[in-house]
């Protein structure tokens, strides 16, 4: 049996829960936040790092410097109705966004937001090992593997989510570390 379609699909959801836990703002300035936020440039949405220049030149402060001065309020637009929270300071020039320094009880409700989209990654990723497993099964069923092969097959997937499980769990630890620590 083939286990790297298997793979690839745990590994990507792997890939979907790190983006998601990028975009979470743990009180310092992270651009990421802003991957999801698209303007209206010149009739086509375009996200903001398309049309803008995006520094982080303090830890609670990100400052977006446009190319073409003429979108300055169409980000300041796009910012204030996105759901980041955080209110845009345009100077003319450039667009200032500064981050508050959180509190104990909005961290925490940040872990517990954290620890239910890994717990939702983790069932993504065992859905995978019951799609692999269910084939292994149909494929026994149909004469294309013994017994015995169905059950090492069965224990390579369970390895294989055990692993990808771990990794999880090390990805959610680090955010937590980091969301606590700031």
């Amino acid at each position: 049996m083939d286990y790297t379609n298997l793979e690839e699909k745990m590994e990507k959801t792997i890939e979907v829960f790190s983006q998601k836990l990028s975009e979470v703002r743990a009180g310092r300035a992270n651009p990421a936040i802003l991957n999801k936020i698209r303007i209206d440039y010149y009739g086509t949405q375009t996200p903001i790092n398309q049309v803008a220049a995006i520094s982080v030149p303090e830890a609670r402060l990100i400052v977006i410097q446009p190319w073409d001065a003429s979108v300055l309020k169409e980000i300041e637009k796009a910012i204030l109705a996105s759901d980041i929270g955080i209110n845009p300071n345009n100077d003319g020039k450039v667009i200032r966004l500064a981050f508050p320094e959180l509190n104990e009880e909005r961290r925490k409700e940040l872990v517990k937001d954290i620890k239910k989209m890994g717990e939702e990654t983790k069932v993504a990723v065992r859905n995978v090992r019951r799609e692999g497993i269910d084939t292994a099964k149909s494929m026994q069923k149909n004469g294309e593997m013994t017994e015995d092969e169905l059950k090492h097959a069965e224990n390579e997937i369970q390895k294989m989510t055990d692993k990808y499980i771990e990794e999880i769990d090390k990805v959610l630890d680090k955010k937590e570390k980091e969301v606590m620590s700031v």
